[in-house]
């Protein structure tokens, strides 16, 4: 059988742990296999009593995630983006571990990595980072959880112009907005981001605990009706029962640009 190379590289000094994605050839994709080696991760992490994760890609990379593995998405009339979706896996371990965890962005963050970015709980990213939210290039109807994701860090304005554009914005424009915690120079974003690991190691973890999940609860109390609920959903079908997601899943296997019919 042939031997699989671990997709990321996890390590523990001084109550930090390290996540470091490690797989260039597919530009670190949030595939099946990625996501459950994070997930294992930070398992281990919350079993060392880690206080404080970094998530990173391998220093100097150009793409730091390319995204949801858009290969492995399902063919029309199934739900790309349900509850055992690994994207949607990897949102709730990141926002249900007990410690803080810091996303060290360095290159370009497309996709589904934009929601796994805004999921963790503080952003240090080099000035040349940009983040592009891309489910509108390949007719993807994003869920709900996953809208809150953004809507719970950006103004809806922001999130909008993300989610309809589809376009890179820059960290440096992000940091302004109070999305991206911090902009660092690439020579100096990997001792920045540890020192603010470091801090926070230093402060009472069960404390810091409590307040990332007091948070969590808050951020996610929406008050919706059952009607509304059943509306959005209705509206997701729509998408991913339509020919323009099929085009759009087609179109990047293909590796060609899509032709969207609207319907």
């Amino acid at each position: 059988m042939p031997i699989i190379e671990p997709r990321i590289i996890s390590r523990i000094a001084d109550a930090v742990g390290t996540i470091t994605l490690n797989h260039e050839a597919k530009r670190n994709a949030l595939s099946e296999t990625l996501v459950g080696e994070v997930v294992d991760a930070l398992a281990e992490f919350q079993r060392r009593d880690v206080r404080c994760a970094i998530l990173r890609a391998a220093p100097g990379v150009k793409v730091w995630s390319a995204g949801h593995d858009v290969s492995e998405l399902p063919e029309g009339g199934k739900d790309p983006l349900g509850w055992r979706d690994p994207l949607r896996q990897l949102i709730r371990e990141l926002e249900n571990f007990p410690a803080p965890v810091i996303a060290l962005i360095e290159g370009s963050v497309w996709g589904g990595a934009c929601e796994t970015v805004l999921a963790c709980d503080l952003i240090v990213a080099t000035p040349d980072a940009t983040f592009a939210a891309t489910p509108a290039r390949h007719s993807v109807p994003y869920n709900v959880s996953g809208l809150l994701t953004f809507l719970n860090a950006a103004h809806i304005h922001i999130a909008k112009e993300m989610l309809f554009t589809a376009q890179p914005i820059p960290a440096s424009r992000l940091e302004r907005m109070g999305i991206v915690n911090h902009v660092c120079s690439a020579g100096e974003i990997e001792a920045f981001s540890y020192g603010l690991a470091r801090t926070i190691t230093q402060n009472a973890p069960l404390s810091i605990s409590v307040m990332k999940e007091q948070l969590r609860i808050l951020a996610g109390a929406h008050t919706m009706s059952p009607q509304d609920f059943e509306r959005i959903q209705g509206l997701r079908r729509v998408v991913y029962n339509s020919s323009d997601y099929n085009e759009g899943i087609s179109a990047f296997k293909a590796k060609r640009k899509p032709v969207f019919r609207g319907h």
